[in-house]
């Protein structure tokens, strides 16, 4: 590459296609445009508008991986713009930036997650132990610490984009609440102070009849995408698969719970 190309600081030209477009359709537009050294995706994204897009619509917020809001698509890989550096990509590569195929476009590069909103409020919230006021929670740290993982989560729905089940069947989305909301029901079904049983509240019975743990098949491309690199399938819904499935089918189980339901 000429010192031309490269420039006297190392910045360097490179070949970037976009999405642009709207519900009704759109395309890839082609842009040739500089790079300096400790740049993201973003960066370059904010440089196109400057420079020769203005009009070019893009969701972000905070830069720092911590908001989600600038989840798209580089070269078909769910990802933050903010947390994928340049440097990741040869110079001499292409690199394409396409809204979340999981979801509906708005404009460019901007989609409408609402579907993941309506997925969250479905989730029966935590429900408190009716014998302890607030202040006398008490967990072990252990316990404290497997929840705390799933809690890492920033809602930027790149594992629910990549999950099949969403992205490629349109259909399923009514019955199926996505990696995000079972791994939600996941660490609400291991609390220790989560009183949702007493209430009448199966958890696991929920997650597989009304919430679609059924249809998730773990192929681990949820985990494989989430910038904070929480263990979705094997911490999250590998184990609520299998509570759901002793629920069901382990007699043992089964007879214990309706013991305790006479009891009742």
């Amino acid at each position: 590459m000429s010192e031309q190309q490269t420039g006297q600081s190392g910045a360097y030209q490179a070949h970037f296609r976009v999405w642009r477009g709207d519900p009704d359709g759109g395309g890839l537009t082609d842009f040739r445009v500089e790079v300096h050294e400790g740049e993201v995706v973003l960066d370059i994204v904010h440089r196109l508008q400057a420079t020769q897009a203005p009009d070019l619509a893009v969701r972000w917020n905070c830069k720092a991986g911590k908001c989600g809001s600038c989840s798209a698509e580089i070269n078909g890989r769910p990802r933050l713009l903010c947390m994928t550096r340049m440097s990741v990509f040869d110079r001499a590569e292409t690199i394409t930036v396409t809204p979340m195929r999981g979801f509906p476009v708005v404009r460019d590069l901007v989609t409408d997650v609402s579907f993941n909103y309506a997925k969250a409020r479905e989730i029966p919230a935590f429900v408190p132990p009716e014998e302890l006021a607030p202040g006398e929670y008490r967990m072990q740290q252990e316990d404290v610490s497997r929840s705390q993982e799933f809690r890492k989560c920033i809602e930027c729905f790149l594992c629910q984009d990549t999950c099949h089940v969403v992205r490629d069947h349109e259909e399923n989305k009514s019955a199926f609440a996505g990696p995000r909301f079972l791994m939600r029901i996941a660490e609400l079904d291991m609390h220790p102070l989560d009183a949702a049983s007493a209430a009448g509240l199966d958890r696991k019975r929920t997650a597989q009849d009304a919430h679609g743990l059924g249809y998730c098949n773990i192929t681990k491309c949820c985990t494989e995408v989430c910038p904070e690199g929480i263990k979705i399938t094997d911490n999250a819904l590998i184990p609520l698969k299998e509570r759901a499935a002793d629920r069901k089918y382990d007699p043992l189980v089964w007879l214990g719970s309706k013991i305790r339901r006479r009891k009742e």
